[in-house]
């Protein structure tokens, strides 16, 4: 299929555009390097440098490349930020995405899969979290993702639009070509690296007096490639005529792991100590997320080839020793 990543430059988005282009299909990526790098754009894909809220750059982008669907993984996603500054959120994730759509519409694409976020729950009392759980953000980036969400549907109802929306939390670990940079780090397990490396004099825990086994927050990571695997099975299922749009949560369906635990797994896999501090809670961090995937299991066949902690710090040390730069 010909079809065009948003936000192809990005972390996932770069390994999604890898994925694609592995299993034989064509790709545009279409990212403004807000938050994006050139050099992650992949190799064999093509690269339009402009921001969604250019809907004539956008069409013609769509229409140029003759787009067949498009995966969509452009957005703002960090919680603390989203609470600061809902605006640029409600800008860049909700008035954005909706450009997307419209410009969908004229040019006559009906496919979509979209990178959603557990985040649209809040914190439910039932864990791992089902598809079924109520819709209750506790801030505005989970907000605006779900503003999103529900768009999908009635543009579904009343365009014809198809589309999957993938709900999951922490993407983690590395390729043999991609990693995660940010220009302003704030994920854990990349701060924990560079403290090891000696780029980074200590990690703050934020909080440790949660609810949970060792007071620090919960979360399931996922590793990036298992991710982007997720991505190209739900496209492929978009492709193959599967007339119902529909929603899959995407976890590792274990306990998950503490902000202690992945700062232990670190230590053990660089053999490197790394000093801690605990600081207060950040506005609008849930005690623990986890999300069940059986439903995408049963219905797409996916499941995590890499679910070991252990295993995605490891791949990410790795990809950074290789750069060099740690």
């Amino acid at each position: 299929m010909r079809v065009l990543v948003t936000g192809g430059a990005g972390y996932i988005g770069s390994v999604v555009s890898d994925e694609l282009l592995a299993d034989g299909h064509e790709v545009l990526v279409y990212d403004n390097l807000y938050k994006g790098h050139r050099d992650a754009v992949a190799d064999g894909a093509r690269f339009v440098q402009a921001d969604l809220l250019d809907g004539a750059a956008l069409r013609g982008a769509l229409e140029e490349m003759g787009a067949e669907a498009v995966i969509h993984l452009a957005a703002d996603s960090l919680v603390g930020e989203s609470i600061e500054d809902p605006s640029m959120y409600y800008r860049n994730n909700v008035q954005a995405g909706l450009s997307l759509l419209d410009s969908m519409k004229d040019v006559g694409v009906k496919l979509l899969v979209f990178s959603s976020t557990v985040s649209v729950y809040g914190e439910p009392e039932e864990q791992p979290i089902l598809e079924t759980a109520p819709l209750a953000p506790v801030n505005p980036y989970g907000e605006t993702k779900l503003a999103f969400e529900r768009a999908l549907r009635w543009y579904g109802e009343a365009y014809g639009l198809r589309y999957v929306s993938l709900r999951y939390f922490n993407a983690a670990g590395a390729t043999e070509r991609r990693g995660e940079r940010h220009r302003t780090e704030t994920h854990l397990i990349p701060i924990v690296l560079q403290a090891a490396a000696g780029k980074r004099e200590e990690v703050t825990i934020f909080g440790d007096d949660y609810p949970t086994r060792d007071g620090t927050c919960v979360r399931d990571y996922i590793h990036v490639a298992d991710l982007a695997r997720a991505h190209t099975l739900a496209l492929e299922s978009l492709g193959s005529g599967h007339a119902q749009s529909r929603i899959f949560n995407l976890g590792c369906g274990d306990e998950g792991s503490t902000v202690r635990e992945v700062i232990q797994a670190a230590r053990r896999v660089t053999r490197k100590e790394i000093k801690t501090r605990v600081g207060p809670r950040r506005p609008g961090d849930p005690a623990r997320l986890i999300a069940s995937a059986e439903k995408i299991a049963s219905e797409l066949g996916w499941r995590p080839s890499l679910p070991g902690l252990d295993e995605i710090v490891d791949s990410a040390w790795r990809w950074l020793l290789r750069r060099g730069s740690p």
